[in-house]
């Protein structure tokens, strides 16, 4: 149903066209992905830990704002200890299997 309406709702693309679009490029691109949740992602979810510490600590649990972030803060530092081995681990790549 869905697809018939989509059809109907674009004449001009033809089917051809839209496998050519869609073969032109093979593979994902993982730059777009990561530039994606790093600059779209990441600080809604840290707006979301903000505003669960801010209404924690409104209610009187201080000790309980501090364990939580004490767990975001590792969290962030394990997430960026990966992304560091990423990049490490790709110019090791690189560095042993040059051309």
């Amino acid at each position: 149903m869905i697809l018939l309406e989509l059809a109907q709702a674009a004449p001009s693309v033809s089917l051809a066209h839209a496998a050519e679009i869609v073969l032109a490029e093979p593979g994902i691109n993982t730059n777009g992905v990561l530039g994606f949740f790093a600059t779209k992602i990441a600080p809604i979810l840290l707006a979301v830990l903000g505003i669960i510490f801010i209404g924690r600590a409104s209610k009187g649990e201080v000790s309980k704002v501090l364990t939580s972030s004490a767990i975001a803060i590792v969290g962030m530092v394990f997430v960026a200890g990966a992304a560091t081995l990423f990049f490490l681990g790709e110019y090791l790549i690189n560095l042993l299997f040059t051309k």
